[in-house]
């Protein structure tokens, strides 16, 4: 039998606290987990194996709370998004942009995450990390310069956990709750193109759009629910996670995804910053500036601690205006929606692929709401709750 005692439970007066098992399948190079960092670790390594299993690339997630904030693959990142993840000028090796990806579209949720990499953290990676703020990372392998980085990150207390890319869970998992152990079988579906066959709406999926499909549903396998998950060009953009409605899932979601979006309008990308403002108050002001409808931050002299110059309103109009560009992006729900309003919500931030389960007594309305919009949705026939 191993043991890690661990610093604390999910709270500090919960102590003491401990993981074990007949063989632990990771090991700590550096720092001292906490349980929800371990929590966040295995959770987050497995749904970043199954990524790079479905799409053959590397993938990263960044995840807080058991839930992942972001999640990638390795795929190049045009200027825009350079900008937008504060990476111009830096090379960016293909594990290194699955997590600047990860990361970056939804910085505000990724402050003080655990980074997963399904690939060998290399140093490239390992730079990225040391400046953000982030709680420890997980991956199976590590190049000595990455190591020798990271083990420099938080004064020497980064938490760094390597984990056995081989290792195999049992089939029956357990859980203790108030005393009473729970038992059931691991979840260990793939999720592969097969699941998107069943394609009952006028339009169909294509090839490309089969990919943000899969990245949404095996994300959703980790997210607690009920969740829904946008995704566009490898990269979830917006995810909703254990809300009690799945239309409040959707909104939620939808609203993440507008934020990425508008963070590449010019007016935004042209914001005049001080040189002496931090990367995390840059990504607090850029999401009030385009969150904000009664424009808080700009109000008396508060610009000047962030801006050099006091910049002009994004309108409502021009929101709604750049937001109506947004084009092909690919939702996944962890169980049926239930009724239509959903793909109406989805529609308004770019939606056009949509898998889902399937089998609420009112699937033909949800079928006729895709069909309005030109919307291609498959039913998947499996759902992926996660708790």
């Amino acid at each position: 039998m191993q043991e890690i005692q661990l610093k604390y439970g999910c709270n500090p007066n919960q102590i003491p606290a401990r993981v074990f098992a007949e063989r632990l399948p990771f090991t700590i190079l550096n720092g001292r987990p906490g349980y929800i960092n371990l929590l966040d670790a295995l959770n987050s390594w497995q749904l970043v194996r199954e990524l790079r299993q479905a799409t053959g690339l590397p993938a990263a997630s960044s995840f807080k709370h058991v839930s992942p904030a972001g999640a990638a693959v390795g795929l190049p990142l045009d200027d825009t998004l350079n900008k937008i993840y504060f990476v111009e000028g830096i090379e960016l090796s293909p594990i290194a942009a699955a997590y600047v990806r990860a990361r970056g579209a939804d910085r505000m949720s990724s402050y003080g995450d655990f980074a997963a990499l399904s690939d060998e953290c290399d140093a490239a990676t390992a730079l990225y990390l040391k400046r953000e703020v982030s709680d420890g990372i997980i991956a199976p392998s590590y190049t000595p310069e990455a190591l020798d980085i990271l083990k420099s990150k938080r004064k020497g207390s980064y938490l760094i956990l390597q984990i056995d890319p081989d290792f195999e869970p049992p089939a029956v998992e357990h859980k203790e709750i108030f005393g009473v152990t729970f038992e059931q079988s691991r979840n260990s579906i793939a999720i592969t193109p097969e699941c998107l066959v069943d394609v009952p709406t006028v339009e169909k999926i294509p090839d490309d759009a089969k990919r943000d499909l899969l990245i949404a549903l095996i994300t959703l396998k980790y997210t607690q629910s009920n969740s829904v998950c946008y995704v566009k060009g490898g990269q979830a953009i917006g995810i909703g996670a254990g809300q009690q409605s799945r239309v409040h899932c959707t909104r939620l979601a939808g609203n993440k995804a507008d934020i990425w979006w508008l963070r590449q309008h010019p007016q935004v990308l042209n914001l005049p910053f001080r040189a002496d403002v931090k990367r995390p108050d840059r990504d607090n002001a850029i999401d009030v500036y385009v969150g904000n409808e009664s424009g808080d931050l700009l109000d008396g002299d508060d610009w000047k601690r962030i801006f050099v110059d006091k910049p002009e309103a994004l309108t409502i109009d021009q929101k709604r205006a750049w937001i109506s560009e947004l084009d092909g992006v690919a939702l996944g729900s962890d169980a049926f929606f239930p009724f239509g309003d959903n793909i109406e919500r989805a529609h308004k931030s770019g939606v056009k692929y949509v898998a889902q389960s399937g089998g609420s007594i009112r699937d033909d309305n949800v079928i006729e709401t895709c069909n309005k919009y030109g919307i291609a949705m498959a039913m998947t026939h499996i759902r992926l709750f996660h708790h």
